[in-house]
């Protein structure tokens, strides 16, 4: 590809592509199966200790050309993103999911975060203005808007519009910071791709936005800091490729996931994995900085151990929209690099310790990479749930940093329909079982029984921002 904000690899392009807008109301027949099985057109398969549950498709006024994103969690609700706006789904039984909102208000990738009443939303798209009722503005030398916006979700069946925050190239993701005060919180606003021609995304952007908002007052919500972590602009890479290791030059940061009981955060910025120092929370400080132009093509997302001694950093090869998951990609491409912390402050380092990649090989009519994930609960082990888009959803082991392995999976087979193609974009564990948003299918519920995750079930949390991470406990 060519162009600016065009190079935005999304998942959202691939279902273009694709033509994921209709999902049907099927989902499959399910068996259990092991890791060698290739399961056919629309067949479930897991392994023997996952279990589908339940899955609930589009709905209007969100259905047509609906792109499922990212997942927030807040006292028994799951808020699922979607390139229309955003869909709240009551999960306090998880095997019969309700929706109680569908809120119509596009703009890509509306990737998602709430905190008490408040929810966040990333715009990444320029849009006639702030509002639910905006336009796409494809010109960029004419007024555009793009950033985040807030709603207030008190009453979940109607959630209400509350502000609007612009930030530089928009935002791709955000995450969701506690601060020292509970008066307020902030939002460190990943963007990218930015180009002369776009009048409010001129490069250089080797810069974070950070935003600060009073909860008891969100309509002051403001943008109080713009910190550059590539003063040397970052990884310069090679043409703009992320069909390669190493093509992707670093232009901001795609995600950051924050650990704030030790102050640290991991961020994936497209050419570069970051370690940040963020006691002072509008004053990140990159700790450390690794790149791998053998291996790596796009710097994608991170997640900490348990401990937060360990980053595992994705590598989104393809952009979500390559069949990566085969024998000739092999398994150290489009997978999840396990670094290991090693020194103490200003000292830490980031070491490499080994590749994770699902051992199920996917067929070249499905887009496979490493995609988003989270830890489950389980205290003293490292063990996470991750979306693969079509590869499916997989539960591994990343306790021994230098040994990873697979516990348990869900996956789909090639989409009979075109339209319903994609796979899941977010998999996360809440409360005892593991919700993933699926680009074409909607929003599926699954659960694992086994011994090494059971302890999970223990733990209960009512709010959850996968890419705000705390140590887990039973409580």
């Amino acid at each position: 590809m060519t162009g600016t904000r065009t190079r935005r690899w999304r998942a959202a392009a691939l279902a273009v592509a694709l033509g994921a807008s209709l999902p049907s109301t099927a989902f499959g027949t399910s068996s259990a199966v092991a890791n060698t099985s290739t399961p056919g057109p629309d067949e479930i398969v897991t392994s023997p200790n996952m279990k589908h549950i339940a899955n609930v498709p589009f709905q209007d006024p969100l259905k047509d050309g609906a792109v499922g994103t990212d997942i927030a969690f807040t006292d028994g609700h799951a808020i699922v993103g979607n390139y229309n706006g955003f869909t709240i789904y009551d999960i306090r039984n998880p095997k019969k999911p309700k929706i109680v909102a569908n809120v119509l208000c596009p703009g890509a990738q509306n990737d998602v975060s709430v905190h008490k009443n408040l929810l966040f939303l990333s715009v990444d798209a320029r849009r006639s203005d702030d509002s639910c009722n905006s336009q796409p503005q494809n010109d960029g030398t004419k007024p555009y808007w793009e950033g985040i916006r807030i709603f207030d979700i008190s009453d979940m069946r109607n959630p209400r519009y509350v502000k609007s925050v612009e930030t530089k190239c928009g935002s791709h993701t955000h995450t969701l910071v506690p601060a020292r005060s509970s008066k307020h919180v902030y939002i460190y606003v990943s963007s990218y791709a930015p180009s002369p021609s776009l009048s409010n995304c001129q490069p250089p952007h080797d810069l974070i936005s950070i935003i600060k908002v009073p909860v008891r007052q969100p309509t002051k919500a403001k943008v109080v800091a713009t910190p550059v972590l590539f003063p040397d602009g970052g990884f310069p890479g090679d043409g703009w490729d992320i069909d390669k290791p190493g093509g992707v030059p670093t232009e901001g940061c795609h995600d950051i996931t924050v650990y704030p009981e030790k102050n640290i955060a991991a961020g994936a910025c497209m050419g570069d994995g970051v370690l940040m120092d963020i006691t002072n929370r509008e004053k990140p400080k990159v700790i450390d900085r690794v790149t791998d132009a053998e291996h790596f093509a796009f710097w994608h997302s991170a997640t900490f151990s348990n401990d937060a001694s360990k980053v595992v950093f994705t590598d989104e090869l393809g952009g979500g929209g390559a069949a990566t998951c085969n024998p000739e990609i092999g398994p150290e491409l489009g997978a999840n690099g396990i670094y290991q912390i090693v020194g103490k402050g200003k000292h830490r380092k980031l070491k490499f310790r080994s590749f994770y990649k699902i051992d199920r090989t996917q067929t070249d009519e499905e887009n496979c990479v490493a995609h988003n994930g989270m830890l489950l609960p389980v205290p003293g082990k490292d063990i996470m749930v991750q979306s693969w888009y079509m590869g499916g959803t997989v539960v591994w082991d990343f306790t021994n940093a230098r040994k990873p392995k697979t516990i348990g999976f869900f996956d789909r087979g090639p989409a009979s329909n075109p339209a319903e193609a994609g796979g899941t974009w977010s998999s996360y564990y809440y409360n005892g079982y593991i919700y993933s948003s699926d680009l074409g299918k909607g929003f599926d519920v699954l659960r694992i029984d086994d011994k090494r995750t059971d302890p999970a079930k223990k733990v209960r949390t009512k709010v959850l921002n996968a890419q705000t991470q705390e140590h887990y406990r039973e409580r």
